[in-house]
């Protein structure tokens, strides 16, 4: 997963999508890392206790192997297609409540991919998340033989969903990419409300509190602090090759931003850099484990406001959304 904010020990796809978790927040704009190295090239996830970089897909300078041009300025998760790849969902209109997603990556000449550079852990990471980003899914579909990924979800209501894949194809000259693709829950829809900004979110007994500041067009570090009990979380443990994990989701277009954290110890904080590329309102959403169960914490964010490490008039930590990891 790749591109864009940073914070000091984590729970990895910014566009709309890891054990059940809940938080805070309310929308931001689009995000992306700075530009240390040519956005498409991730590197296999590193040891925990070295520097994870940053891998988010904030758009690609030049176009894969294919050689169709890349939409280069625009954040991932906004096309379906892009540099020769195709995100193609088999079951484009799920039920409510659980049901089994399939879906594969062609190229350009309408073959399914079925060769996938490892990165973080896995070939594929699969972000699925609400239009109203009320609820959060990162997922771990398994692919077959002939490039069919499969994955078990739980969509609970009806409505508008996007899904995110973010992958690396073995190819050689390939670039990272992130595709994204509309889902659509039959029924009654009646969306919610982004919640309010507010830097503390709890989820399952942890507190987890955002601080530092996201600036359009100036990087900047998010720093995350888990606490228990009113007491810090030091033994974090390592999820998909890092303590923590950042998907920071765009309101309005859902453009998705994918972040692993920096060197640290496991916890209690997880630091990123992230620079948001436009003003706007953002939804992260931290994935972090400890005691064998991954969780997320969830917070709005508004780019350009004092700090985040500040709370919201009359306000305090709670748990609001749908989190979970399959």
């Amino acid at each position: 997963m790749n591109t864009g904010l940073r914070i000091t020990a984590f729970a990895a796809a910014l566009a709309a999508t890891f054990g059940t978790a809940y938080g805070v927040g309310r929308g931001v704009g689009p995000v992306e890392e700075p530009k240390k190295a040519d956005h498409g090239d991730h590197a296999t996830a590193p040891a925990p206790s070295k520097s994870a970089a940053a891998d988010g897909h904030a758009g690609h300078d030049e176009g894969a192997a294919t050689g169709t041009p890349a939409a280069a300025n625009l954040p991932g998760g906004l096309q379906v297609s892009q540099d020769g790849y195709t995100l193609a969902l088999e079951t484009p209109t799920p039920a409510v409540g659980r049901s089994v997603l399939k879906f594969s990556v062609k190229d350009a000449a309408g073959r399914k991919v079925t060769a996938f550079t490892t990165e973080h852990g896995k070939e594929l990471h699969f972000i699925v998340a609400s239009r109203d980003l009320g609820t959060f899914r990162h997922l771990h579909p398994v692919k077959a033989p002939d490039g069919t990924w499969t994955t078990p979800v739980d969509l609970p209501a009806a409505g508008g969903y996007k899904a995110f894949a973010d992958f690396k194809p073995a190819a050689p000259g390939a670039k990272g990419i992130t595709l994204g693709a509309d889902l659509a829950v039959p029924g009654a829809y009646a969306p919610k409300p982004l919640p309010a900004v507010n830097p503390t979110a709890t989820v399952d007994g942890y507190q987890v509190r955002l601080g530092g500041t996201l600036n359009p067009g100036k990087a900047g570090e998010l720093r995350l602090t888990v606490t228990k009990g009113g007491k810090p979380v030091t033994d974090l443990e390592p999820y998909l090759g890092a303590y923590g994990h950042l998907v920071a989701l765009r309101g309005g277009d859902l453009a998705y931003l994918h972040v692993h954290p920096n060197d640290g110890g496991p916890g209690p904080d997880v630091s990123f850099t992230a620079t948001a590329p436009s003003p706007g309102t953002y939804r992260l959403f931290l994935d972090f484990q400890h005691g064998g169960k991954v969780r997320t914490a969830a917070f709005t964010v508004a780019t350009g406001s004092a700090k985040a490490d500040v709370p919201a008039a009359g306000e305090a930590g709670h748990d609001a959304g749908d989190h979970s990891h399959g």
